[in-house]
């Protein structure tokens, strides 16, 4: 992770440069966009979606890859030992996941068709992978072998709407709606390694599906604020589940907040720090193929509460063939973790995004 994090920082110095003054070799304003171009600043961090609206017949398209890494084990708001957990869990666990990956590809548009309402569209790509022990027999800590997971795919889409609620000066705010539409799978498979020391094709556990299985709306309300080289701004999100899906459950409902601060030395570059919290209920229901003698397979052992600090940087270009060009980078590490059950813990996460709008 430290090596793909100095990677992509060294390549932020390297377009720094050309994102910089000394690249602007004309001006090339879009008359839509207005005389100013935008700073960098004026753009939440990259890890936050639908911060801000755009002018009447403007457009704005962005890609961003998110990877979040989770590593051993917790339960509530402590590390848990896998022999501890095998010793105090009865039979009840004899594969135990150990480490997971997730990766993901998202794509999004934002058009305008006026000045009070912005349209957003967006759709990802998903890359799961879960390693995991599994332990010999019915009893005892012998190691029966190690095994990983993957699911790849397509995950669920989301169209929605910024819509004005108040502005003035150099404050607004505005109200996020969203809704979640299931073209992510939820019937992946992969093949385990049992107690037995036999290999089985089974269906994954919740976390490791593509989709929720339903139509999930989103509401909230996001504001901005600056003044001069500052900003800053705030966004609370609540997910509701529309019931359960085909295979019989539903993912639980998700209250997000998070609050931001950014420093622009020049106007093409900023700095942010940014907080990020959310709690989410366990899973309502059961999948009948999703089993096995794993946490994983739990439905009560998802969910929980989360909160996560977050550094970043944005860069902007401000003229030439470089205007209206966003890079973002956001780093973050969690400082608060209370899980429902027992689940991996969360380890860090990482966010580089790149958008354009004309």
């Amino acid at each position: 992770m430290t090596r793909n994090v100095s990677a992509l920082i060294s390549l932020l110095s390297v377009l720094s440069f050309a994102l910089g003054p000394n690249a602007y070799a004309h001006d090339g304003s879009h008359p839509d966009l207005g005389a100013s171009p935008v700073r960098a600043a004026s753009h939440a961090p990259i890890g936050v979606m639908g911060d801000h609206r755009h002018k009447a017949g403007e457009w704005m398209v962005s890609y961003r890859y998110m990877q979040g890494g989770m590593d051993g084990l917790r339960q509530g708001t402590n590390d848990r030992d896998p022999a501890a957990v095998l010793q105090s869990g009865g039979n009840a666990y004899r594969i135990l996941p150990s480490s997971m990956t997730m990766k993901m590809h998202m794509l999004g548009a934002m058009y305008a068709p006026t000045d009070d309402v912005t349209l957003t569209l967006m759709g990802s790509y998903l890359d799961k992978e879960m390693s995991h022990t599994t332990y010999a027999g019915m009893m005892g800590s012998a190691v029966a072998g190690e095994f990983t997971t993957h699911s790849r795919g397509w995950g669920d889409s989301r169209f929605g709407a910024l819509v004005k609620l108040w502005e003035r000066d150099a404050h607004s705010f505005h109200g996020n709606l969203s809704l979640s539409i299931p073209t992510g799978s939820i019937k992946e498979r992969d093949t385990v390694l049992m107690p037995n020391g036999q290999y089985a094709s089974r269906r994954m556990p919740y976390g490791m599906q593509l989709g929720s299985g339903t139509w999930d709306p989103t509401v909230g309300v996001t504001y901005n604020g600056r003044s001069g080289q500052l900003s800053w701004g705030s966004q609370y999100l609540a997910t509701f589940r529309s019931g359960r899906n085909d295979e019989g459950y539903s993912l639980g409902d998700r209250h997000a907040f998070t609050g931001w601060a950014a420093y622009s030395p020049e106007p093409w570059f900023s700095l942010s720090a940014r907080l990020a919290a959310h709690t989410q209920q366990e899973i309502s229901g059961r999948d009948r193929q999703i089993s096995g003698p794993v946490p994983t397979a739990d439905p009560g052992n998802y969910g929980g509460e989360q909160a996560d600090l977050f550094l970043g940087t944005n860069l902007a270009g401000q003229s030439g063939l470089l205007r209206n060009h966003r890079l973002g980078l956001e780093v973050g590490l969690p400082v608060y973790q209370d899980v429902n059950g027992l689940q991996l813990e969360r380890d860090w996460s990482i966010v580089i995004g790149y958008q354009y709008a004309f």
